[in-house]
């Protein structure tokens, strides 16, 4: 195995969203580095369940559009 083509591991500290912070092993910077993390499990919808897609599309328009306009109706008999 070649010498000095590996990166090096060591302990690097991920500080999350909400402040949480822990220790684990990576290659990542330098030894002692802090990693920020943007988005994590405490606040991604993939993993909360908060996530609601934005209705989108040619139909989306078409209904908004023509919102209304339906001359149908129903009677009871």
């Amino acid at each position: 195995m070649k010498k000095n083509i590996h990166p090096h591991y060591h302990k690097v500290k991920v500080i999350m969203t909400n402040g949480q912070s822990f220790e684990v092993g990576s290659t990542y910077g330098k030894p002692g580095s802090e990693l920020v993390l943007d988005i994590d499990p405490s606040c991604h919808p993939a993993w909360t369940g908060t996530h609601r897609m934005a209705p989108k599309g040619r139909g989306v328009e078409f209904e908004n559009r023509f919102k209304g306009l339906s001359t149908f109706t129903v009677t009871k008999n």
